[in-house]
């Protein structure tokens, strides 16, 4: 009798366990946003979107008042032009490079020779002191031809490649979308300045919709990073599904109480998912997501 009552109380324990795991963990839909920002601070001149606009990868988004850069790359064009021309004219500095390297292998051979007669009483001193100063002269001179030639092209590469940062620093005053998506937010309107960095629209691709909900600690032996699971919210026509992404290592109390099924006190975890067909999924959406062992 002891016996079968203890094995009565045990299954209506394990009944009453059963019945107060959650057949959904509450959740909410959530999104990482693009915010687009110019490089270059100016005043925003053009704005081709507004909120709820769906746009595709390359399409223009904004643009800054060019005005400045494009005078900037105006004259860096010019200067890049001046060198180039100077560059083009190193042909009469390759000219004085050649004359100056035939000088000083003349120069060369002639000193090694009469320092070798030397060597051997066929030549005096003074002889050759006076090659040495050639040689030497002509040494300077074919470093000094070099010198100049390099710094001829060294003016030429650095103010093109000045022209080249004007160029991109003009184009970049237009900000195009980076991906395909849907303009959530806009920061900023025509006639308004704008600093380097600060956004004026917020962008969301669909991919970076996610959604996060949380699992209690006996739950969490039951999700894994890859693996699918079950949703539903409001207004979804049928049940859908997301694959997780991310999964607390520490955990938190009772997330917000407008997502929370029971208003109670409890460890839980904060996972991560994305949903495999976004459509129609906002930012700040309540759901669902389906329990293990509840279908």
């Amino acid at each position: 009798m002891t016996v079968r009552l203890a094995y009565a109380l045990a299954a209506a324990l394990a009944a009453s366990c059963a019945q107060e795991q959650p057949r959904a963990l509450s959740g909410y839909v959530e999104a990482d946003y693009l915010y687009m920002a110019p490089q270059e601070a100016g005043v925003v001149s053009e704005l081709a979107v507004t909120e709820g606009d769906g746009v595709a990868s390359g399409d223009l988004l904004f643009r800054l008042d060019p005005a400045r850069m494009a005078y900037a790359a105006a004259r860096a064009a010019a200067a890049a032009a001046a060198a180039e021309t100077r560059a083009a004219e190193s042909g009469v500095l390759d000219q004085a490079v050649a004359e100056a390297q035939a000088e000083f292998a003349r120069a060369r051979d002639a000193y090694a020779r009469a320092k070798a007669l030397h060597e051997d009483g066929f030549v005096s001193e003074a002889r050759l002191d006076d090659e040495r100063a050639r040689y030497e002269a002509a040494t300077a001179r074919l470093e000094r031809a070099l010198a100049e030639r390099e710094a001829a092209r060294r003016e030429w590469r650095s103010a093109e490649s000045e022209a080249d940062l004007a160029r991109r620093r003009l184009a970049d005053l237009a900000v195009h979308a980076p991906a395909a998506g849907r303009i959530e937010r806009v920061y900023r309107r025509v006639g308004e300045v704008v600093a380097a960095g600060d956004p004026v629209v917020a962008l969301l691709p669909p991919e970076n919709v996610k959604i996060r909900f949380f699992a209690p600690e006996p739950m969490l032996a039951s999700f894994a990073p890859g693996d699918e699971v079950a949703f539903s919210c409001d207004g979804c026509v049928a049940e859908r599904r997301a694959r997780i992404i991310f999964i607390a290592t520490q955990p938190q109390f009772t997330p917000p109480v407008i997502y929370s099924l029971k208003e109670r006190e409890k460890l839980m975890f904060l996972i991560e998912a994305r949903p495999l067909e976004p459509q129609g999924l906002r930012p700040g959406l309540p759901v669902d997501v389906k329990a293990p062992g509840h279908g």
